[in-house]
Order: C-alpha cells, then structure tokens, then sequence
C-alpha cells in the first residue's frame, strides 16, 4: 500500500468524503469505479471525474488509502468507522453540550419519538454501565 496518512488523526471529512466513507466502511475496499456506483444509486448526476477527483483529494488528505499494487487502485479508509464517529461524537459532545452526554441524551429522547424496542436497549445498556 502507499499514501500512508499524513499525520496519526486524519482531517476531519466533508460531507460529500463522509459519504464515501461509508460506501467503504460498508463494502470494504474498494475501486473507484465501484464508489461511484454505489454513490450513483444513491443520488444523481455524480460524475465519475468528480468521485476520482475527490477520492485522490481524501487521500492526500490522510482519510484513505491506495494500494497501487494493481491495474486497478483500490482505496481503503484510513480510520475504522468507529473511531471517526467517535471523534466526531465527543466534538459534538463538547461543542454543544458542554461535554455532557446525558444532556445530547435527555434532548435526543425528547424530540425524537423512540420505541419501546429503542427504549428497551437503552435501558440495557444503562444496566450494563452499573
């Protein structure tokens, strides 16, 4: 592989490199050709050039990889999809919440209807902290 990422955190993702991200958390590495398959299915009128374009970006930026072993790149995502939401969660987190999560929690419960199948995972999860 090369293109390692430039420093241990990669930056933070657009939309649009967040939209990628997920084709490849999904589906595992992956070609270019197959992103932009995938991405245009999920809405239209993305042209290829744009999701190579993008694609080599993300990489200089230290969100992917490229293995260059092959006719074919194939590109990986440079963090786990766990620990990008994670980051991203805590920023969130701390921006606007002043680093409460029972707050984000109490807000996101009273605005949001939740089912008693969500709510009673919820309450396991809160058994399993004690």
């Amino acid at each position: 592989m090369s293109n390692p990422p430039k420093s241990k955190t990669a930056a933070e993702p657009t939309n649009a490199e967040l939209e990628i991200l997920q084709v490849l958390w999904e589906f595992g590495p992956s070609t270019v050709r197959f992103v932009h398959e995938k991405l245009t299915g999920q809405k239209k009128e993305v042209q290829y050039t744009s999701t190579l374009k993008q694609m080599q970006v993300m990489t200089e930026k230290g969100l992917l990889t490229r293995d260059e072993s092959q006719m074919k790149h194939v590109y990986t995502p440079a963090e786990k999809e766990k620990d990008v939401k994670s980051r991203f969660l805590n920023k969130f987190v701390h921006s606007f919440y002043q680093g409460s999560a029972s707050q984000l929690v109490l807000q996101l419960l009273g605005e949001k209807k939740t089912s008693k199948k969500e709510i009673q995972a919820i309450k396991e999860m809160l058994k399993n902290l004690d």
